[in-house]
């Protein structure tokens, strides 16, 4: 059982100098553990999805309500410790750069529970609050 939105430090297969779980050629300390960490914000949506996806590679709740959208973000994240992210597709987006207010990035997200592997496959809304991206939700 996890506990909720409490401060857990990342898991420990995921260091600074570790591969970015996003899927970019840099460390994690240099890609979205800055964001992570505050010392910069996603400059487009894509940056964004893949700073989430990390954010969930590594359990930082935090960092994942931080970006979500105030009119649909949840109370609590919970994680479910069997689960573990392995890798990130970006699949297409559009807008989402410095001269849109709004973006979509679709993307297939891949997973192992138990040793099964298994993808999320969605097509994300995001928009920028207060100059700063975050995501809205999931396309139907």
């Amino acid at each position: 059982m996890s506990r909720k939105n409490s401060p857990r430090p990342r898991p420990a297969a995921v260091t600074e100098t570790s591969p970015c779980p996003c899927g970019l050629e840099a460390t994690y300390g240099d890609c979205c553990g800055g964001f992570h960490r505050g010392t910069g914000t996603a400059p487009t949506a894509e940056r964004l999805m893949r700073s989430r996806f990390s954010a969930f590679a590594v359990h930082d709740a935090a960092y994942l309500l931080r970006t979500w959208h105030p009119a649909t973000r949840p109370e609590e994240i919970d994680f479910d410790p069997r689960l573990r992210w392995t890798r990130l597709e970006i699949l297409g987006t559009t807008g989402g750069t410095a001269f849109h207010t709004e973006g979509t990035v679709e993307f297939r997200a891949h997973y192992a529970v138990r040793g099964e592997e298994g993808s999320q496959h969605e097509n994300s809304r995001f928009a920028r609050v207060d100059g700063a991206w975050v995501y809205v939700d999931a396309m139907e």
